[in-house]
């Protein structure tokens, strides 16, 4: 069975992540988009929302979660914020891209991004 998917893209937070001393004294955005993969029949056969995911508390929460504790890797933030998605009884899997626009690279470049994918055992 293939899953449906419910997609929270460009969500904005500023956090203190990196491994350079000013990106923990200064802070700066990052961008985090979460696909979560899910059956959301139960969902749309009752119009409940309590059988699928609640994007707006799902919203805070990776939110808090940027805003939150630092890492020094996106690779570590990124994994914080799909184990937050897995939480949800109703998520089957999850992919998660988290951008750093303004990372300390000494190039021009557009992004940042590392993406994982995840799933339930």
């Amino acid at each position: 069975m293939s899953l449906d998917r419910i997609e929270l893209r460009g969500l904005r937070a500023r956090g203190r992540h990196g491994c350079l001393p000013a990106e923990r004294e200064l802070g700066q955005e990052f961008v985090v988009d979460a696909v979560l993969g899910l059956d959301t029949r139960p969902a749309a056969a009752g119009d409940d929302l309590s059988r699928t995911v609640d994007y707006g508390t799902l919203a805070g929460r990776l939110v808090a979660a940027v805003e939150g504790e630092p890492v020094n890797l996106l690779e570590t933030l990124a994994d914080r914020l799909a184990t937050i998605c897995l939480q949800d009884r109703t998520v089957s899997e999850v992919e998660i891209t988290v951008h750093k626009p303004s990372a300390p690279v000494p190039h021009p470049f557009t992004d940042v991004a590392v993406k994982i994918r995840r799933s339930r055992p």
